[in-house]
């Protein structure tokens, strides 16, 4: 019997690359499938407080067990930026393309270009909180490349590899994903929580 469990989101591309690292023993409900309309803010300074916001939020007003996740794009360059505005960048219609353009435009010239991608997942489950972090290194191409994925995806190449995100097949790039990594560990805990055996968490 498959587990169930509630992701906070409604973005679609986000709930079928998840159900695809889950595999077959979890069914991923999203915030539409319990009737959950709202749009829950993300006002924190922190991916871990906008990712605790929103877990928080499903379990305590609808009682499942929940994760949510804030993922976000870190340019050395730019200080940091777009971080925990990743999603908003460029404005609140949280627009890919816009977002994109900026950090093009706010690179261009630059040759320092590193940058990171990182995932935070906040699972409430029977009441209390669990944090797990994923982070994948890589640099901020200097076009766009490829038209699959979604986000930043077809700006950001990973470290040791020719093609960005966007130029991946989606199975190669979530056993290398920021994403990818952070649900590993979740499934890793929950199977771990579900053989009750003891578990000692690090984050990276």
């Amino acid at each position: 019997m498959k587990t169930e469990l509630v992701f906070a989101t409604n973005n679609p591309n986000k709930l079928r690359e998840l159900q695809a690292i889950l595999g077959d023993s979890y069914h991923v409900l999203s915030l539409e499938g319990i009737g959950c309309h709202v749009d829950i803010p993300e006002n924190e300074p922190t991916l871990e407080g906008n990712a605790r916001a929103k877990s928080e939020y499903v379990f305590s007003r609808y009682g499942y067990d929940c994760f949510a996740d804030d993922t976000g794009l870190e340019i050395d360059a730019l200080q940091g930026e777009p971080g925990v505005f990743s999603a908003r960048y460029a404005g609140e219609s949280k627009s890919s393309a816009a977002n994109m353009e900026k950090v093009l435009r706010k690179m261009q010239g630059l040759s320092k270009r590193t940058a990171r991608f990182r995932t935070i997942i906040s699972l409430f489950l029977e009441g209390k909180e669990y944090q797990f972090e994923g982070k994948v290194e890589g640099v901020i191409l200097e076009h766009k490349q490829g038209d699959s994925g979604f986000g930043y995806d077809p700006v950001f190449q990973p470290i040791g590899y020719k093609e960005s995100f966007a130029e991946m097949p989606a199975d190669e790039k979530n056993k290398i994903s920021h994403r990818g990594i952070a649900v590993r560990k979740l499934i890793d805990f929950l199977k771990k929580k579900t053989e009750k055996k003891p578990m000692v968490y690090q984050k990276n």
